[in-house]
Parts: structure tokens; C-alpha cells; sequence
């Protein structure tokens, strides 16, 4: 399985806007982008499970370099030197349509989005907070073209299971001027959520690391 590379390279750009690095470039059948992280020093994304993963699998040596490709583990894992380790599962995922909306009930949880975003513009935060104050739950989005990047959406886990993530989907989506296309990258748990608000798996994500 892989997928569609402009999808791909729309989403690549997203991801560098919202976590504030270079954008990524094209080098030897991938994106890379230069992280710069002490634990993720650069990513190499690909839209399938082809030779030049294999080139560069077969090269890198070092760790904390992250290899990124949309398909799943059974078809990456026998493409890598056993050095590479892979991570839990993920799913390239897009929306083509406004986010299914739920009644929003009033248990004391507030959205903040900002300071001083306005709708089309740079990355939009979101943060949701209890009755006390205390952060719950957050996320981001960035506009690529015409389709808005959701990057970094989390609930804390004493938060979870009182429908926030998807509070926080649907206040960044009216933040970002309500597109009604997206694209994010989902893990498992966060898969079954996306679906219920209207998004479509589009391919596997599978995540390759040598440990440090």
C-alpha cells in the first residue's frame, strides 16, 4: 500500500509549519526534514515501501533518524536492516467534508485558541481546560493550500474518554475558517475518534528508529 504523493508532500509541509522547522526537501525518493531534536535529529517520509527506502534504511547508521512510510509494518519490516526498530502503527488519514459536530455539554471545560490567530492565517493553538484551570487537552493546525494540517492532538490521560479530543478537532477546524478538508496522522486510538467525526484512512503509517 502507499500513498498519494502529493497528499504526502502537502502533509510533510504541515507537519514542518506546525512544529516550527524547515520545510521539507526532496532528496532521493523522500522528503526529508531537518528536526533537530536531541531525540529526532531528521525524518524521512515516503509514499510507499519502495527502493529508496531501502537505499536509505541501508545508509543511515546513527540513531535518533526516523524513517516515515505509508505502509504496514509487514511490508516495511523485511525492507530494514535489523538495526531498526519500528514503532506502534499510524494512519495517514484526510477529511473531505465539515467534522460530524456533537452537542457540547457544559461540564466546566473551556477552549482557548490563539493569542491573536486569525482564520487563515499561521499555526492556530488550541488548548482546553478544566474547571481549575489546569491544561486537559491540546492540539494544532496550519492551512496548506486548501487543506487544513492537524498536527499534536492530545488529552491528557485523566481528561480522556469525556470527548475533548474531538471538542478540540472541531475548535480548530472553525479556527482555521471551517475548510472542510484536512489531513492528519493518526495513531490507532486516535483513528477510531477521526472516524466518528467524518475523516477517511487513506493509507498505514508505519514509524522505523535505531535506538539510541
Amino acid at each position: 500500500m502507499s500513498a498519494d504523493s502529493d497528499l504526502l508532500s502537502l502533509w510533510t509541509r504541515g507537519w514542518a509549519l506546525t512544529r516550527g522547522v524547515e520545510p521539507p526537501l526532496w532528496d532521493d525518493g523522500g522528503w526529508r526534514i531537518e528536526v533537530g531534536a536531541e531525540d529526532q535529529l531528521r525524518r524521512y517520509v515516503f509514499a510507499e515501501a519502495g527502493e529508496a527506502l531501502v537505499r536509505r534504511a541501508r545508509a543511515i547508521t546513527e540513531p535518533h533518524v526516523f524513517l516515515k512510510v505509508c505502509a504496514d509494518d509487514v511490508g516495511v519490516r523485511p525492507l530494514l536492516p535489523a538495526r531498526w526498530t519500528l514503532r506502534p502503527p499510524g494512519f495517514l488519514m484526510t477529511l473531505d467534508r465539515a467534522m460530524t459536530a456533537r452537542p457540547t455539554p457544559d461540564d466546566g471545560y473551556r477552549i482557548e485558541i490563539g493569542p491573536d490567530v486569525q482564520p487563515g492565517g499561521p499555526v492556530v493553538f488550541c488548548t482546553v481546560r478544566d474547571a481549575s484551570g489546569a491544561e486537559a487537552g491540546r492540539g494544532r493546525a496550519v492551512i496548506v493550500d486548501d487543506r487544513v494540517i492537524y498536527d499534536r492532538i492530545l488529552v491528557e490521560p485523566e481528561h480522556q474518554r469525556r470527548g475533548l479530543g474531538g471538542r478540540i478537532m472541531r475548535a480548530l477546524e472553525a479556527a482555521t475558517g471551517s475548510l472542510g478538508k484536512g489531513a492528519l496522522v493518526a495513531t490507532a486510538d486516535g483513528q477510531a475518534l477521526y472516524h466518528t467525526l467524518g475523516w477517511r484512512t487513506q493509507s498505514p503509517y508505519t514509524t522505523a528508529i535505531i535506538p539510541g
